[in-house]
């Protein structure tokens, strides 16, 4: 697995990484979000909602990815440069957008 610099990870709902993982730098792995159900509190204040964040083996993260939680990346997949991975499952292929879409199959 290589992660590389500035790249930001916060692993509160769990994060698992598969082998031959490779997160290129200024990346983003959350695997919490913010309720808002809370009316009587600003919204920073609120629940945090924890979910996990997946990486299965033989995944390519571009430079600048953001990898928000629920997201389950499969096996021999590519997200694209500057990418928003949002919650859900990503088969094997190449992603990139904001959000994230199947742009074409390995």
């Amino acid at each position: 697995v290589n992660i590389h610099e500035n790249t930001y990870i916060d692993a509160i709902g769990g994060i698992s990484i598969g082998d031959d993982v490779s997160v290129a730098h200024a990346c983003s792995l959350l695997s919490f979000d913010h309720a808002w159900t809370n009316d009587d509190v600003a919204i920073k204040y609120n629940d945090l909602v924890l979910k996990e964040v997946v990486l299965s083996s033989d995944v390519w993260i571009g430079c600048g990815v953001r990898i928000l939680a629920g997201a389950n990346i499969l096996s021999r997949s590519v997200v694209a440069a500057g990418a928003v991975v949002t919650e859900g499952t990503y088969p094997s292929g190449v992603y990139g957008g904001v959000p994230a879409k199947f742009l074409k199959g390995i």
